[in-house]
């Protein structure tokens, strides 16, 4: 009701459009045109173009500019903004004492060129990719999406044009011969939430997972709440309901699941290791590579060489039988010939070392009954349908372990029951378990019977009363696609019933023995039941799906034996019997497989984008509920914004191309804003997240459109944009602002004066980190967790523990810190870093006492001013020095005689107070984990940390000047 209009503006409209109005379309939907340079008061004033648009608007409000900030503010200054960290004394000294003219040209080209530069501006795009270490909702596991963030880090630095950019974060992967950093690029639309919550639907999260897609690419690249268009249409902007939907279909092939894995990253991802890892990799490969031609060439003498020891074995007139299997990691083994016992167990397990499980028995015994023993083709254990074996605490895996689990079956019938298992009873059915199900193998792994689990089934059936070997492999990733079932030493077609799984299955009941749980019981004959823990191979399945000794297979003619007695014959000749020259080349190719299959599971992955080989339909959805499909709709982009002559394609590709369209209205308007915003703190357009009609128009037109145009002429070279933004006159005025300025135009946004405002959550803790000397400079790498209080994931109930990072780990940058979409870093978060559950363009800039009482207080600025009165300490002598070197690596400049009169008395007098108090000085010195120089006199480090910790607080430090 308040925005009605009145009946005077009725009527104005009215008489507006009798007089022959002329309707206009919104400014940021027209063509980027490239205004002339206008005309200004003192041309003398211009650096470069920025400048002539900023003196303009200023000539005709009648103000003036200001005068150029003093060196040592103007360096603090473009070196905060372009890297995130304050210039060192050296720097600050060696910049002074620089004469040249063009020596601010040279700094600008340093700081452009230091690898500090792309991790600086990698945490706005942190924030719009609404990048996160664990998946959000209310479980809010963790995930690592670090490689994505490193090849963010890695194409800033390296000035990747963002045409490129944009190309390889959306559709990286649809580039012919994409590369492995390509597909990695693709991360950026898999950074969003993803709900592992058990009860949650997956199709409505499929739509969710779309839907935060489209909202992401509208704010990022066209600058539009285009997510108002989800339930209905637009009702400022001209986006309808369909155009969202068209937008939508560009994502909606993505082959993932609704519900996502509840700890780690969900498929699709790929593998992603970095350049150590790739080097390592390659040369690995190349020594395998190596083994194996080295193997091949020699495949005939090995040939010759078996037959010859096959010819010796079978002429020996008295031999022992040859009972050899595979036994490396051999967990256990059940030959259930006469007894129950095991004839390999694990060392029992100590209180010492684990605690003990509930409800396990003590030994091997029958569920109930007697306890039969059959010999019929192979001694065996008779199961009469009803009774099971109890086999004790073992084999106890957890969904990240990998496991095999193998026993000769010898089924009664088409029916069903548990071969092998560790589950419970119930609707949940929690644990594993080898089953036959109307006579089909199944291979369980399960939380949740009904949506937390990965069931798998084979297509063939068991053949009833024949002896069959049945195996199962887990490798622990926990997908479908890691589970395999042989029978009789051969793959088998399997149908997958269920691929997720969210939750350890570990469980408390014992592993069973002819049974799932205690109620599913297999009816039938059962021996030589074995658990490794280990994937074993193809040709290691194909020996242990073999019962007869080596010995009795050598006696068979060759062209007499089975494949697997084949592979049985020949692995114990390759391994065991053979002469060296075979055996141990065979040894270091199996070594060297087994090393890179190790190493591969120490590679990080990155979840990516993937287009599925049939694309899902889409639909317009009635009020956007997923439950309520309409109208079926193509891939295409909105009509309003589309300027390409030619039809825009339907993939993602298609869609990437067309968002840099140097003919595109929004992208270079949006994006040049965004980085203005990076160095004057407010956008040209203050709302840099809306272009749309509720937006704020650009304080700057012309200057707004120049720079979208000289950005496109420049090859979307960010850089070139940084550059020319850094050395306007108009950034490097004074910040100081008149009384005049602070009348007319409080906020700054005519730029009659320098940039100022308080720095990022994150460049307030790197500076004091980076002024202690206790800042790590590593680049890249997984995150890591840096001080926190403890117990506060504890206050949403996570069961995920906050384990602190400790040496140089606690030191490192703040945007490799781990981010808890639900409990986010306090200290970061006091400072309005984001949540990084939503994309997020602009952030929120407050100023609360909790900051002055946690630049106080709080660990990491306790042990930065400590340190940095120990370096302090160790590198000067006096009072009046030692102050100063402070001062400057914090506020990168001098103190005044004033200042520094000031912090001497503020010195003297805790110097006293700690010299009296030893439990204080203690005290204030325990914070942190880096050590104490025990050569300081302890008082008077406790009193020069205060000294730091004021001038940490300092209001100069925390803001940009």
């Amino acid at each position: 009701a308040e925005r009605q209009l009145s009946a005077e503006q009725i009527a104005l409209l009215k008489r507006w459009i009798k007089e022959g109005a002329q309707w206009e379309g919104h400014w940021a939907f027209e063509p980027v045109k490239r205004p002339a340079l206008p005309q200004v008061s003192q041309p003398q004033w211009l650096r470069n173009s920025i400048d002539a648009f900023v003196l303009a608007k200023l000539d005709q409000k009648q103000m003036s500019t200001s005068q150029e900030a003093s060196p040592e503010t103007l360096l603090r200054r473009v070196t905060l903004d372009l890297t995130g960290l304050p210039p060192t004394p050296e720097e600050i000294d060696a910049y002074l004492v620089d004469s040249s003219p063009d020596r601010y040209d040279r700094l600008i080209d340093r700081l452009l060129a230091s690898p500090s530069y792309g991790e600086h501006m990698a945490v706005a795009w942190l924030d719009a990719a609404r990048y996160a270490d664990t998946s959000g909702y209310q479980t809010d596991g963790s995930r690592d999406m670090s490689r994505w963030r490193d090849w963010l880090i890695d194409a800033l630095n390296a000035g990747q044009p963002f045409d490129q950019f944009t190309i390889e974060m959306l559709a990286g992967d649809l580039l012919p011969n994409a590369t492995l950093d390509q597909r990695i690029a693709t991360g950026f639309h898999r950074n969003h939430r993803a709900n592992s919550e058990g009860g949650s639907i997956p199709e409505e999260f499929l739509v969710e997972y779309v839907v935060d897609r489209v909202d992401t690419t509208g704010t990022v690249w066209l600058g539009l709440t285009i997510g108002c268009a989800r339930c209905h249409d637009h009702k400022y902007d001209p986006i309808s309901q369909k155009d969202y939907y068209q937008l939508f279909a560009y994502f909606n092939s993505v082959p993932e699941s609704g519900r996502a894995l509840k700890e780690g990253n969900s498929p699709p991802y790929l593998l992603s290791p970095n350049a150590m890892q790739q080097q390592t990799l390659s040369e690995l490969n190349a020594r395998i590579a190596d083994a194996e031609a080295s193997w091949q060439l020699a495949a005939e003498q090995r040939l010759v060489a078996q037959r010859e020891w096959e010819q010796a074995v079978r002429q020996r007139e008295e031999s022992s039988p040859i009972d050899w299997t595979i036994a490396e990691g051999l967990l256990a083994r059940f030959p259930l010939e006469s007894d129950l016992q095991p004839s390999v167990m694990p060392p029992p397990r100590t209180p010492e070392t684990t605690e003990e499980t509930q409800g396990a028995p003590a030994s091997f015994a029958m569920s109930f009954g007697e306890t039969e023993f059959v010999d019929e083709e192979r001694p065996a254990l008779r199961l009469n349908g009803e009774q099971f074996v109890e086999a004790g605490d073992l084999a106890n895996f957890n969904y990240f372990d990998e496991f095999t689990v193998s026993a000769w079956v010898k089924p009664r019938g088409e029916g069903s029951g548990g071969i092998v298992s560790r589950s419970k009873d119930g609707f949940q059915r929690e644990g594993w378990a080898l089953h036959v199900e109307n006579g089909r193998v199944q291979m369980f792994i399960t939380k949740r019977w009904l949506d937390d689990a990965l069931r798998v089934e084979t297509q063939a059936q068991l053949i009833p009363e024949e002896w069959q070997h049945v195996v199962m492999i887990y490798d622990g990733s926990r997908a479908a696609q890691g589970v395999r079932i042989f029978i009789n030493g051969m793959p088998q077609e399997q149908t997958v019933l269920l691929d997720v799984l969210n939750q350890s299955m570990e469980t408390d009941e014992p592993l069973r023995l002819g049974s799932t749980g205690a109620t599913r019981p297999f009816a039938g004959d059962i021996a030589d039941v074995r658990v490794y823990d280990r994937v074993l191979s193809e040709d290691e399945i194909q020996v242990v799906s073999v019962a007869e000794p080596v010995d009795a297979l050598i006696a068979k003619p060759g062209q007499e034996r089975t494949l697997t007695q084949a592979a049985k014959v020949r692995e114990y000749f390759l391994r065991i019997a053979g002469p060296d020259d075979i055996t141990q080349p065979y040894a270091e190719r199996l070594r060297l497989q087994s090393e890179r299959k190790q190493f591969m599971k120490q590679i990080p992955t990155t979840m990516v984008m993937v287009e599925s080989p049939e694309p899902r339909e889409t639909f317009v959805l009635s009020r956007g509920s997923y439950e309520r499909p309409t109208e079926p709709v193509s891939a295409a982009v909105p009509d309003v914004l589309n300027r390409s002559p030619q039809p825009v394609g339907s993939d993602r590709l298609a869609l990437a191309q067309w968002l840099v369209d140097p003919a595109h209205p929004l992208t270079s308007r949006v994006t040049v804003n965004r980085e203005w915003q990076r160095f004057f703190g407010v956008g040209l357009v203050k709302t840099s997240e809306d272009f749309g009609i509720q937006g704020e128009r650009p304080s700057h037109p012309d200057l707004l459109d120049w720079l979208a145009s000289e950005f496109v002429s420049s090859g979307w070279d960010t850089k070139s944009l940084h550059r020319l933004i850094v050395t306007s006159a108009s950034y490097r005025q004074s910040s100081v602002a008149s009384p005049e300025q602070m009348a007319v135009d409080p906020q700054n946004r005519l730029l009659g004066r320098g940039p100022r405002f308080r720095m990022t959550a994150e460049t307030i803790r790197d500076v004091a980190l980076a002024a202690s000397g206790l800042l790590q400079r590593c680049l890249g790498g997984a995150s890591v967790k840096p001080y926190q209080p403890d117990g506060l994931w504890s206050e949403i109930a996570s069961d995920a523990k906050y384990e602190q990072s400790m040496g140089p780990d606690l030191y490192r940058r703040s945007l490799y810190s781990f981010v808890k979409r639900t409990v986010g870093n306090p200290t970061l978060s006091l400072f309005d870093a984001t949540t990084r559950e939503t994309c997020t363009v602009r952030r929120s800039r407050t100023n609360t006492p909790l900051q002055a009482l946690t630049l106080m207080n709080d660990v990491t600025f306790v042990e930065a001013a400590r340190v940095l009165a120990e370096r302090a300490m160790g590198e000067e002598d006096t009072i009046e020095t030692r102050i100063a070197s402070i001062f400057i690596r914090a506020a990168g400049r001098r103190p005044s005689q004033e200042e520094l009169a000031i912090l001497k008395e503020a010195r003297e007098r805790h110097h006293r107070h700690f010299a009296a108090d030893t439990q204080d000085t203690q005290a204030l010195l325990d914070v942190g984990e880096s050590p104490v120089d025990p050569a300081l006199d302890p008082a008077e480090l406790a009193a020069y940390t205060s000294i730091a910790s004021v001038i940490l607080n300092l209001d100069e430090v925390v803001t940009k000047e």
